[in-house]
């Protein structure tokens, strides 16, 4: 390949940097609001760049009551058990549906293909979860999106790609189909099983419209809350009317609970970054 000019290069290189601070500047303009103090922020317009004396007094105040805390722990529940949940039940039913000749196979491949078509409505949703008496049930968080079509047939074209004579062998052996996933499936699919654990995850932890029309307000996600806060500007945590509650302002609030829902599922990716794009790639192409 031709070496690229020494210009072609600079412009590039500006053109990255300029890309990079677009996109840094709204996380650092959030951190940063939510360490200034009141009157940096009402100074600076409700925002600040760079604080000039970095307080934690937002996210002592809204840690010192219950409604931020339990809602972290609530929405790192639901992303936990319901992240285990529909990765186990994904691969089973992927891993079912790539194999040849099984009975049903198509049949039930076409009907997961036809709810990826034509998604059920909220209401029939709803009616689903009232008659299964999920409402105000963290199930209700879990169960309507255990299965996500778009995750197994990429998990089924990868296991799709797996060669045949690794089965042939395993059969020789004596192995049943649920020790083959185990032992031959499982350990050569650890790139695409955790790239739809990081989708699963990601989207356990951002959902919120669900929380709001099966849970009630003391069982929220962190998402939920936030979202509630943010629109309707209500204060969070116990205010004693001095100390830290006394000295928040309603932007750095904000912001705290801002980070602390944003921060904690961006320390997923660089566990997993390595096997994203592979993983990606290779399911979705056979499929």
């Amino acid at each position: 390949m031709e070496k690229p000019r020494k210009i072609t290069s600079a412009a590039k290189a500006i053109a990255l940097a300029v890309i990079v601070v677009l996109v840094l500047t709204p996380f650092l303009v959030v951190i940063a609001t939510s360490l200034a103090s009141p009157k940096e922020v009402i100074d600076n317009g409700g925002w600040v760049l760079w604080p000039e004396k970095p307080t934690l007094a937002a996210y002592r105040q809204i840690f010192s009551g219950s409604v931020v805390s339990h809602a972290l722990w609530v929405s790192v529940g639901v992303t936990l058990v319901g992240t285990a949940a529909s990765v186990a039940c994904t691969v089973m039913l992927a891993y079912a549906l790539a194999r040849p000749k099984v009975f049903g196979g198509k049949p039930v491949l076409l009907l997961v293909l036809f709810t990826f078509l034509f998604p059920p409505g909220m209401i029939p949703t709803y009616l689903m979860v009232k008659n299964l008496g999920l409402l105000d049930n963290y199930l209700a968080l879990i169960a309507p999106m255990l299965i996500s079509v778009f995750n197994l047939v990429v998990l089924r074209g990868f296991f799709q790609s797996i060669p045949e004579e690794l089965f042939e062998a395993a059969r020789l052996d004596g192995v049943g189909n649920f020790r083959i996933l185990l032992s031959v499936v499982l350990p050569l699919s650890k790139a695409a099983l955790a790239v739809v654990a990081l989708f699963y995850a990601v989207g356990y932890w951002n959902s919120w419209f669900q929380a709001s029309i099966y849970m009630n307000d003391d069982h929220w996600p962190l998402q939920q809350v936030l979202r509630t806060y943010v629109l309707s500007g209500a204060q969070l945590g116990n205010s004693n009317g001095a100390g830290d509650s006394a000295m928040s302002a309603p932007q750095t609030i904000q912001m705290a609970v801002l980070v602390v829902a944003t921060v904690p599922i961006l320390l997923v990716y660089p566990f997993l970054q390595k096997y994203f794009a592979k993983g990606v790639l290779t399911g979705a192409i056979k499929s």
